[in-house]
């Protein structure tokens, strides 16, 4: 298998991109972690340094009033959420919790609390942190808790928020961006495409000239010769207004199917190696709205495939069937060529992809577009390495609807 090479390029230079920003957003994270981690360090200090001034307090209730507001200064200082329990998880005192959930009794001046909000408080600091010990003169020990700054807490989601942004703003700019440069492919292609159509048109006309003349100068008494010539001329004229069609709104018409394919395999098989042979089954009367110009360019197409795919000796069959009850219609071309890997099946329509040393690619991915313009659907039915593949095409029966440009 093989790949154009502007495709393969391209593909090199978004995994090369990718692997760029996936650098760029690991340093990011690991930066932020860093700083996360170096921010946690200070915070838990920030922690020590409460506990060591509320022990203080507590355990030296002779020291003079100036020492025991510098002791609370210090304390105060330390903005953190945190709850002191004693060895029995009974809450003894706490900071910048939710003020509502807690309140002064003045009669008796002791703390209540909401005890659910505060048991919630104290698992979530448990599981946080660990708990930092405090050993009293009396023997007793205290377990600070605490919880990260708001700061803090920010800083871990916001490198994951920033990095969620950008890339959203790359995937809308890459798709405007990808949008406008098809765009413009597109007006190119169908530039060089009304542009060839254009040019084929003098050398056609002077093709059907010189049969007309070749038939009246030496008046052949067999024409099969010249009436193949004169087909193959017509075909030109075919392939040139195809071309022409690119980019416009070609008109559908109802026609039965078995009839249009049925005229291109007989064209074809004649002008294809006497060693493939030719089978045309199923239903010959179903109808469905086509552009024969641009339906026998997608059996010529699947046809081609299938003799490329053929080595030596083989056999094409195509099958035209209905189901009546989704009303659709079934065209199934099968060969007995190589197959197809089965990891290819959705590869092979995509531009520029090929099995061949020459050949641009374009084949499958113009059929499949074509069939979409129909409003149908084409895919790999069934394939299997050595014995064949099958193409399926499903139009709708009597289709009504308004086609979209090739």
């Amino acid at each position: 298998m093989k790949q154009h090479p502007y495709r393969y390029n391209k593909q090199q230079w978004k995994f090369l991109l990718f692997i760029f920003a996936a650098l760029i957003a690991a340093a990011s994270l690991l930066y932020s972690n860093y700083l996360v981690k170096s921010l946690s360090l200070s915070e838990r200090t920030k922690a020590q340094v409460w506990a060591m001034s509320t022990k203080s307090v507590v355990s030296m209730p002779d020291v003079d009033d100036e020492f025991i507001s510098f002791i609370f200064a210090v304390r105060d200082s330390l903005s953190l959420p945190a709850i002191i329990t004693d060895q029995n998880d009974k809450i003894i005192l706490w900071r910048d919790l939710d003020s509502t959930k807690t309140a002064i009794e003045d009669s008796t001046s002791t703390l209540e609390y909401d005890p659910v909000y505060f048991e919630k408080q104290l698992n979530q600091m448990k599981k946080a942190h660990p708990a930092i010990e405090l050993s009293l003169d009396t023997n007793e020990k205290w377990f600070v808790y605490y919880h990260d700054s708001k700061a803090l807490k920010q800083l871990r989601i916001f490198p994951y928020i920033q990095l969620s942004l950008i890339a959203f703003f790359l995937a809308i700019a890459y798709t405007v961006f990808n949008s406008i440069r098809d765009s413009e492919q597109n007006l190119v292609w169908v530039g060089m495409a009304k542009e060839a159509a254009h040019q084929l048109g003098t050398p056609i006309s002077s093709l059907m000239g010189w049969l007309e003349l070749a038939r009246v100068t030496y008046e052949p008494k067999d024409d099969t010769l010249l009436n193949e010539m004169e087909r193959d001329v017509q075909r030109l004229e075919i392939v040139a207004d195809r071309f022409s069609k690119i980019g416009s709104t070609p008109s559908l018409s109802n026609h039965v199917v078995y009839g249009i394919v049925e005229d291109y395999v007989n064209y074809f098989k004649i002008r294809t190696s006497k060693r493939i042979t030719f089978e045309l089954t199923g239903d010959q009367h179903v109808e469905a709205k086509l552009n024969v110009q641009v339906f026998d360019w997608i059996i010529e197409n699947l046809l081609k495939n299938a003799v490329n795919a053929i080595e030596g000796e083989g056999k094409i069959t195509v099958n035209i069937s209905e189901n009546i009850a989704k009303e659709e219609i079934f065209i199934d071309i099968s060969d007995t060529g190589k197959g197809i890997p089965r990891s290819n099946w959705e590869t092979i329509f995509l531009p520029g992809f090929t099995t061949r040393q020459r050949g641009w690619g374009l084949g499958l991915s113009l059929t499949k577009r074509m069939v979409y313009y129909h409003r149908g659907q084409i895919f790999v039915k069934d394939s299997e390495i050595g014995k064949g593949t099958t193409f399926r095409i499903v139009l709708k029966s009597n289709l009504r609807y308004e086609p979209t440009q090739i």
